[in-house]
């Protein structure tokens, strides 16, 4: 069963990487009694709690709140952010106890046409990392464009981090601890699974309603952290118990293909990050 739920507290966001799927769903900014329900109905199947498929979610205004919430249900928070507002919502989140992890996708840098200066953004990632660790926070910076278009900086990036966090780096099995609570994290570029893209593989497996769901910010549950238009929808959290939807035939049938590794799922049969990971 699922021990992961990305909860997508909103679809908006303030860049437009060239890398990210986007969405054409409406935008919106779930509200504070949706995201309690939410969290309740999705807690007894999951311990982390994502706040993010799609969008920034530190534009979240209620994003206090939401942690909080988090907090009252006992779950370990991650975030996922583009880096960006950090310096503006720092306070935020240091100051929560159910803060778990941040990750911060700096690759987002040179994926967008932006006005500030790389040297500026990477200081307000590398600050908030030093004072996230020493808040207890597992702090991990990704440059998740390897063999793709945006790695043209990553020499200057290292370089940088490098200069913040001197001392020796200690492999890891994906990157690099630097240093206590905080790590490096590599990653090949890889294709948003597309419902209207060419089939890729038929025969692999991945974490989709094993080890994860989704919950777009309109309460549509789908497999993964990828289906960034509901293409899967298997029901919505405010409507069914989380029982009754992977209980459901669609969402049987999804787990049981992805075991057998016989995938069925127009959409999963699409999926980039799958074959990236070599999931066979």
């Amino acid at each position: 069963m699922p021990k992961k739920a990305f909860l997508e507290i909103t679809n908006v966001c303030n860049l437009s990487c060239s890398f990210c799927h986007k969405t054409k769903r409406p935008l919106r900014y779930m509200s504070e009694d949706k995201f309690s329900l939410a969290a309740s109905r999705v807690r007894p199947f999951a311990d982390f709690l994502y706040f993010h498929l799609m969008g920034e979610p530190l534009l979240h205004p209620k994003l206090d709140r939401f942690l909080e919430i988090a907090k009252e249900l006992s779950f370990r928070a991650i975030l996922t952010t583009n880096g960006t507002l950090l310096k503006k919502r720092e306070n935020t989140l240091l100051s929560s106890p159910a803060l778990y992890k941040v990750s911060i996708s700096l690759h987002s840098y040179e994926a967008n046409e932006v006005c500030f200066s790389l040297e500026d953004y990477l200081e307000d990632c590398f600050s908030f990392c030093k004072k996230g660790a020493e808040a207890g926070i597992i702090c991990v910076m990704r440059l998740w464009n390897l063999g793709g278009e945006e790695c043209k900086r990553n020499e200057r990036i290292l370089s940088l981090m490098h200069e913040r966090f001197p001392g020796e780096w200690k492999e890891t099995y994906s990157g690099f601890r630097i240093t206590d609570k905080v790590f490096l994290e590599w990653g090949e570029r890889f294709d948003w699974p597309d419902i209207d893209a060419e089939e890729i593989s038929t025969h692999h497996t991945c974490y989709g309603l094993r080890d994860q769901i989704g919950i777009l910010c309109d309460g549509t549950v789908v497999p993964c952290c990828l289906d960034a238009e509901g293409a899967v929808p298997l029901g919505n959290i405010y409507v069914s118990s989380v029982e009754d939807i992977l209980s459901s035939e669609r969402a049987v049938k999804l787990r049981e293909s992805l075991i057998k590794r016989d995938v069925k799922e127009p959409l999963c049969r699409r999926c980039g990050f799958a074959k990236q990971k070599g999931f066979k």
